[in-house]
């Protein structure tokens, strides 16, 4: 892939010349392959720069000025873009390069990638944690079933009319108890009777 930028070599602006200086010595500073293109004396660069700048970076007039950068045919920016790209530490994305090693746009990419897998790390253990609790959750269902159907089969047994034994462990209303206390010591009185006669 080779990087064109367009450029006016004879042009009577000096902020379009310092715009151009500026782009193509980056480029030569940071030793990117490119192709400088001139649209002052080809009149084919010229049109071929018009016709291939999107209409929406094209100013009111509808004649883009120089520098525009191209990827080969695919429209990158202008120098604006271009300025913006290289503050932000993106301008091998901006030209569509691959960002050569220890680059700051490689160690971006790298704590990018980073985060992700931090991240990944972190769904994946929470993951675990949800399916311990839901574990336990399900342990907890088990002993409450186990506990409710002794608690259930205890409560037949007293229905059933089970021995003596099972019904002791029930205390009786109080009322009752005193009720039942007092018939014991009729019947005691009854027995005491019935001995002394015989």
């Amino acid at each position: 892939m080779v990087i064109k930028v367009f450029v006016a070599t004879s042009s009577g602006s000096t902020a379009i010349k310092k715009k151009q200086q500026e782009v193509v010595g980056f480029l030569e500073a940071n030793k990117i392959d490119f192709q400088q293109m001139d649209i002052a004396g080809d009149e084919d660069n010229r049109k071929w720069m018009r016709e291939n700048v999107p209409g929406e970076k094209k100013p009111q007039n509808g004649i883009p000025l120089p520098p525009q950068i191209f990827n080969e045919e695919r429209y990158c920016g202008d120098f604006e873009s271009f300025f913006s790209a290289k503050e932000e530490n993106i301008i091998y994305s901006f030209l569509g390069l691959a960002p050569p090693p220890g680059t700051k746009e490689t160690e971006k990419s790298g704590v990018t990638e980073e985060k992700s897998e931090a991240t990944e790390e972190k769904s994946d253990a929470t993951e675990e944690k949800s399916e311990a609790t839901e574990d336990k959750s399900d342990s907890k269902d088990e002993k409450s079933d186990a506990t409710d159907e002794t608690e259930a089969h205890t409560e037949d047994k007293a229905d059933e009319g089970a021995p003596e034994e099972a019904q002791a462990g029930q205390t009786p209303p109080e009322g009752q108890q005193e009720e039942e206390e007092k018939q014991g010591e009729g019947e005691e009185k009854e027995e005491v009777e019935e001995q002394e006669e015989s």
